[in-house]
């Protein structure tokens, strides 16, 4: 077993922490400011607790530990390529297939920073392609009631700004017909509008 002045050093944490710098919704007025890093501890929270929620509820059979770190690093690329605005990345065809390409490419770009043993270790929640459909259904939804919540937060503060996004992303996750994004909305989301004072009675 080699010694730790044997190891090569690897960057891949210090560059993914970096992520805190890396501001969202960058073409749009933001009353409450939110980076990447925030947003994935958000986005791992909730899916986490939809993984749960669809496994007691809902006869799900999910690794709700492996989605909440898989959505840890869900955006972990925007390091490498910046957050892109959704109305520019899904602007057209052309323009998806080749955001696609670059966050292909960034992560074989973070992958290559780990030291090679734990390559393979790191691969399954940092390459989206390897996880399973029900998990990047779970994240997916997770990442979406975040954005919502994000929405509802800059209404709340008065940003006007934000009520079309708020009304197109309530509208996709009432679409996508989730039980347990229904059971989020439901019992959690109501929270998220009251003020601290009321939140322990």
């Amino acid at each position: 077993m080699a010694s730790l002045t044997q190891r090569t050093a690897s960057h891949f944490f210090a560059y993914v922490s970096r992520l805190r710098w890396i501001k969202r919704w960058g073409l749009m007025r933001n009353a409450i400011e939110e980076n990447v890093a925030t947003h994935s501890w958000e986005v791992a929270t909730i899916a986490h607790a939809l993984a749960l929620i669809r496994n007691r509820h809902f006869d799900g059979q999910v690794n709700a530990d492996r989605i909440a770190a898989a959505a840890l690093y869900h955006d972990a690329t925007e390091v490498i390529t910046g957050d892109m605005p959704t109305p520019v990345k899904y602007h057209s065809k052309v323009m998806r297939e080749a955001f696609g390409d670059i966050e292909h490419k960034a992560e074989a770009e973070l992958l290559a920073l780990l030291p090679a043993d734990l390559r393979d270790d790191f691969s399954p929640y940092v390459r989206e392609s390897r996880l399973a459909e029900q998990e990047k259904e779970l994240i997916k939804a997770a990442d979406r009631l975040s954005a919502w919540l994000k929405c509802r937060a800059e209404i709340r503060a008065g940003n006007q700004e934000f009520v079309p996004a708020e009304v197109q992303i309530r509208a996709r996750l009432d679409a996508d017909g989730l039980p347990e994004v229904r059971y989020f909305l439901e019992v959690f989301a109501p929270g998220y509008d009251q003020p601290l004072d009321n939140l322990l009675e």
